[in-house]
């Protein structure tokens, strides 16, 4: 029997939570290491874990995986969540590094100097830039690509709630979005996921935010 997989990161969402919600829907139970001192990312960076000094680190059939992207792929390699052939994973690829990258634009909210007048400018490329994507690719599809599941499915739905967390109302305009948004909320795992005391992260508090501070060092805010 192998080891439960684990992931060694801060208590709250971040990076690591699309490696989560991956996991959840693949059926994989996992294990969380939290990082909640400056001596415990000390310790990862002198054992020589962290190749570029950067969480999240997850084990993994013998292995000690950091950098985001290569994480998420190699599950979804691993559990069949990345396409029938090379033509289905460069697609993937482009929808899940897309969502990523929005994604991202609001993972850093909570560290900015002056959050709020972000918001519109996410508003504006979620609703012009991105969303306008996916539903058009979701007008005749049930799945982004391929016609199964794949990874860029679970981040579409991961990013769909994350902006109508900031933007109430965001999908009005997008049926098929919406939609499909209903659709893997009723996926067993997700639906799960989805309930109180699952270990899906609550949004960023500043609890979440002085721990990272603390261990990271940080003492700089993103203008």
């Amino acid at each position: 029997m192998s080891e439960r997989v684990k992931l060694h990161y801060f208590n709250g969402r971040g990076k690591m939570e699309s490696i989560r919600w991956l996991l959840t829907v693949a059926g994989v139970e996992f294990d969380e290491i939290l990082l909640t001192t400056r001596e415990q990312y000390v310790k990862l960076l002198n054992d020589g874990d962290l190749m570029f000094q950067q969480v999240p680190l997850v084990e993994i059939d013998g292995m000690k995986l950091i950098q985001t992207k290569a994480i998420l792929n190699y599950i979804a390699e691993k559990y069949n969540l990345h396409g029938k052939d090379i033509k289905d994973r460069v697609k993937i690829n482009m929808y899940s590094e897309g969502l990523m990258d929005l994604m991202e634009m609001i993972m850093v909210l909570p560290f900015a100097q002056d959050p709020n007048s972000k918001l519109g400018n996410i508003e504006t490329k979620a609703k012009e830039r991105y969303l306008p994507v996916f539903e058009k690719q979701l007008l005749s599809h049930i799945y982004l690509v391929g016609g199964r599941l794949s990874v860029a499915d679970v981040l579409l739905m991961e990013c769909t709630l994350m902006l109508e967390e900031k933007f109430v109302g965001i999908l009005a305009d997008f049926r098929n979005v919406k939609a499909f948004q209903g659709r893997m909320s009723r996926n067993e795992a997700i639906a799960r996921f989805l309930q109180p005391g699952s270990k899906r992260k609550p949004q960023p508090d500043d609890v979440y935010i002085k721990s990272v501070k603390e261990v990271l060092n940080l003492n700089i805010t993103f203008p």
